[in-house]
């Protein structure tokens, strides 16, 4: 159950995703404004675990709350093995009711007290995945200076990571002024792996919010080919409309609702494939 949720969680964000993607450009890439740089000293003293734990309970059950409370009040009095225990149960907890922000905290905490490479790569993607969707810019700042940091803590632990490169990569072109320095690691990436799934899957994201579908579409069509899902079908099918191919666009619209868990989804596509095929 949990994970169906997870599943329906993640394809019901598609749909936000794209909107946010076509309608924001890189900056760097394309239509870029120059403006005055806002500070974020002030959000990132505000924004903490205990912060984003507040926040990430609203909406969850009254029980799953009281487990994930009961554990954090351990924490304080906690130190060594039994710590990291505790943050190992806290971190599952929130993975199980797909809540990424607190999750980015708890393994930064984890990776502190046990400087472990899987710890620093949970951070930096579970903050990634915490920033993709929000509105609030300077919170959306503070979480991908803090995946930056898990991700460069990655590559001192072992320099020629693919994950932590592709990871790194992604949060230079969504959240620096130097998105061309993020392109330049996700190609080295697939230069040295040309079937790393998250490295096409960004470069792909990347083509479009950038709207160079034509590479958008040679991405997914070698993601789908690894992994075919709901998510990278979508894209690949936009990515054809957007350049006026209708007939691949609703085949691979078709293959979305194929995978897709999620009605909201179905529906959308539903009413896509009515539209390309008048």
């Amino acid at each position: 159950m949990q994970q169906r949720t997870k599943q329906i969680v993640a394809i019901t964000s598609i749909l936000i995703l794209m909107g946010f993607l076509l309608a924001q450009p890189i900056k760097g890439l394309v239509n870029e404004d120059k403006g005055t740089a806002v500070s974020n000293t002030d959000a990132a003293s505000n924004i903490s675990l205990e912060w984003v734990s507040q926040q990430a309970k609203q909406g969850l059950n009254a029980s799953i709350i009281k487990e994930i409370s009961d554990i954090e009040a351990q924490l304080p009095s906690a130190s060594g093995p039994e710590k990291i225990d505790l943050l190992q149960q806290l971190a599952t907890k929130w993975d199980d009711v797909n809540r990424p922000a607190p999750l980015g905290f708890v393994y930064e905490e984890l990776a502190t007290l046990d400087n472990q490479l899987t710890y620093w790569l949970k951070a930096g993607d579970a903050y990634r995945a915490a920033y993709t969707n929000l509105q609030d810019t300077a919170t959306v700042a503070v979480l991908n200076g803090r995946a930056i940091q898990a991700y460069e803590k990655a590559l001192e632990l072992d320099a020629a990571n693919l994950d932590a490169k592709t990871g790194l990569g992604s949060a230079y072109v969504s959240g620096t002024a130097n998105p061309m320095a993020g392109i330049a690691l996700l190609q080295e990436v697939v230069k040295s792996d040309p079937d790393h799934l998250e490295a096409n899957k960004s470069l792909g994201l990347f083509s479009m919010q950038s709207r160079q579908f034509d590479r958008a579409i040679d991405r997914f069509k070698t993601v789908v080919s690894i992994q075919p899902d709901a998510e990278s079908y979508f894209y690949l099918a936009t990515s054809y409309e957007n350049i006026g191919l209708k007939r691949e666009a609703i085949a691979a619209f078709e293959k979305s609702r194929d995978f897709a868990a999620d009605p909201t989804l179905t529906q959308f596509i539903n009413r896509k494939i009515d539209e390309l095929s008048k």
